[in-house]
């Protein structure tokens, strides 16, 4: 049976907190799965995700002091990584180049069927990063991550109600946006407004 891994429990984490390295280390190791899945479901490429988790779990050793309430690990680590495959397409962005493909491990599609995939990967992360940010956070985190919807309203602040209310809207937004044809993934401007 395929158990899902969990969090350090928050004693351990406020002992890591408090400069216990024996703490800190298990801290850093029980978050790793956690933090490779979700730079996995976010960066562009599988070198990416590795850079982003790699550079997520350096902050949290070196800045787990930093962090306000024990109980709020897995959603500072989210930001985090969110932020570092951010950054990582900003810098793509600013030099002009192309995530670099994944190093192949299977037979490779054909030249048509991997550009395909990759318009469609990227037509839906642009998608997702259209979405507000409340809205996104949630979506990736029950949708992406597969975290209970309790774990997501309590990780967010939010009551249950309002963590499935912001799904809802986040998925419809989702959808919406996918089978528009031919449309980026942004907002629109309302008619008559000549500024996009």
């Amino acid at each position: 049976m395929n158990r899902p891994f969990s969090w350090p429990d928050e004693r351990l984490v406020k002992a890591a907190q408090d400069g216990d390295v024996a703490s800190l280390t298990t801290v850093v190791m029980e978050s790793q799965p956690h933090v490779r899945k979700f730079a996995r479901s976010l960066c562009a490429s599988p070198q990416d995700a590795e850079d982003a988790a790699q550079e997520a779990l350096i902050i949290l050793y070196r800045k787990i002091g930093t962090l306000r309430a024990s109980g709020a690990l897995a959603s500072w680590m989210f930001r985090i990584v969110r932020n570092e495959c951010l950054r990582q397409v900003r810098g793509l962005v600013r030099r002009g180049e192309e995530p670099e493909d994944a190093p192949e491990a299977a037979p490779e599609p054909s030249a048509e069927e991997a550009v395909l995939h990759r318009l469609e990967a990227r037509r839906i992360a642009a998608a997702v990063g259209a979405l507000p940010r409340d809205q996104r956070q949630v979506l990736i985190m029950r949708d992406v991550q597969g975290l209970p919807g309790r774990t997501v309203a309590r990780a967010l602040g939010l009551s249950d109600a309002a963590m499935k209310s912001r799904l809802h809207r986040a998925r419809a937004a989702l959808r919406q946006s996918l089978t528009a044809p031919d449309q980026p993934a942004v907002a629109r401007p309302t008619e008559g407004d000549p500024h996009p």
